[in-house]
């Protein structure tokens, strides 16, 4: 009997212990929102409900626009997906200015790439300072500029907010109730709770979404007021069938689908021959659509690429051959694998898909400097 309460009181000893070494749970940050952007892709309905349910997600803030002549590809659509998802809906603008009236501009064009995508009127619009631009301009600068782009942007009615560093609190300019992003999480935790949220990393990846995303833990209800989240079940509309003849046309419409060529197609920046070459897709390959086109006397597939630009290959002849088959209407997170051909290196297949070759590499249990043999499939994305 004493050996076994000395054996009883070294066990709880042991979890006490453990208990104390390993991170609470309780006191561990909320993933309560996510930002998406051109460097996450085109994110689906499947991909924001995945968050939401099994990683607490209830927000999202996407970027809408930088300066004053980017507006992000990936925007109007994130935003619908999100909606449909059921989180709620805020965007964000890269601040590239450096004076009252700079900024009053960057407002305007930021409420105007809002609007277009779909940004509901009493969202947050935030203002992204971070930039050298802003290091390189005083306190009393700041201050101000961002005031002013807060002004328009309210004016507009959307509800605004700053988001910057947290080193930048105090010392770049000043910040009431802002959006503050601060990491390692161990030491920066409680820190920022009379704010309206902490971003409190930048490296968190979601089964089945592209990249890494910055998330962050709300401290009141700015970013998820005036809107009433309703998820729908996702529905593809019937999209318009193109022409059949032969005769030149003009024309597209909006369609997910997956392409596969049957013959070496080539990788282009625009809707026609007359547009760069890029790349190309070989038989044995496929690509994620997002629209068709029909220019001229071809029919052509955009989709976006990785890094956040449209890229187009050709489906074939308008009304005639074509180049290879196409699955519309279809469930567009599919996963993207490529299969190694004699000459192909991590580099090559990297720059194909506009990924870094670390990200490929490890994405196949690899280093650059694992061997690649012909034949091997390797997970793109």
């Amino acid at each position: 009997m004493k050996f076994k309460t000395k054996l009883i009181t070294l066990v709880v000893a042991f979890l006490a212990a453990i208990s104390f070494a390993l991170p609470s749970q309780v006191n561990a940050a909320n993933t309560d929102m996510v930002d998406t952007s051109n460097n996450n892709g085109l994110m689906t309905y499947d991909n924001y409900y995945d968050m939401l349910v099994h990683y607490g997600v209830k927000a999202v803030v996407q970027k809408v626009s930088e300066g004053t002549t980017y507006v992000d590809p990936t925007a109007k659509y994130n935003l619908a997906s999100a909606k449909q998802a059921g989180l709620y809906l805020n965007g964000y603008h890269f601040a590239r200015y450096t004076t009252v009236e700079g900024a009053r501009a960057e407002a305007r064009f930021a409420v105007a790439a809002a609007q277009s995508a779909g940004l509901p009127i009493g969202a947050v619009l935030a203002t992204d300072v971070e930039a050298s631009e802003q290091a390189n301009n005083s306190y009393a600068a700041n201050t101000a500029n961002n005031k002013a782009f807060m002004e328009v942007v309210q004016a507009a009615g959307y509800r605004s907010t700053i988001y910057t560093m947290g080193s930048w609190v105090g010392t770049k300019m000043s910040v009431d109730k802002g959006w503050i992003a601060d990491y390692p999480y161990n030491t920066s935790r409680d820190r920022y709770t009379s704010h309206h949220a902490w971003q409190f990393r930048s490296d968190q990846q979601f089964a089945g979404s592209y990249g890494n995303f910055d998330v962050s833990q709300l401290y009141d209800d700015f970013f998820t007021a005036n809107q009433t989240p309703s998820p729908s079940v996702p529905v593809t509309p019937v999209p318009s069938q193109p022409a059949k003849s032969n005769v030149a046309s003009d024309t597209d419409y909006a369609q997910t689908g997956v392409f596969k060529p049957s013959a070496t197609v080539n990788i282009r920046t625009g809707a026609g021959t007359g547009y760069a070459s890029v790349g190309s897709y070989a038989t044995g390959e496929s690509v994620i659509y997002d629209h068709v086109y029909i220019r001229g006397t071809y029919v052509w597939a955009r989709y976006l690429s990785y890094s956040g630009r449209y890229h187009y290959v050709a489906l074939g002849v308008n009304g005639g051959e074509s180049y290879g088959s196409r699955s519309s209407n279809v469930q567009t997170y599919a996963h993207t694998y490529y299969t190694v051909r004699s000459g192909d290196s991590f580099w090559s297949i990297a720059n194909k898909y506009e990924i870094s070759m670390y990200t490929l590499a490890a994405n196949n249990g690899k280093s650059i400097y694992s061997l690649i043999y012909p034949g091997e499939s390797l997970y793109i994305r």
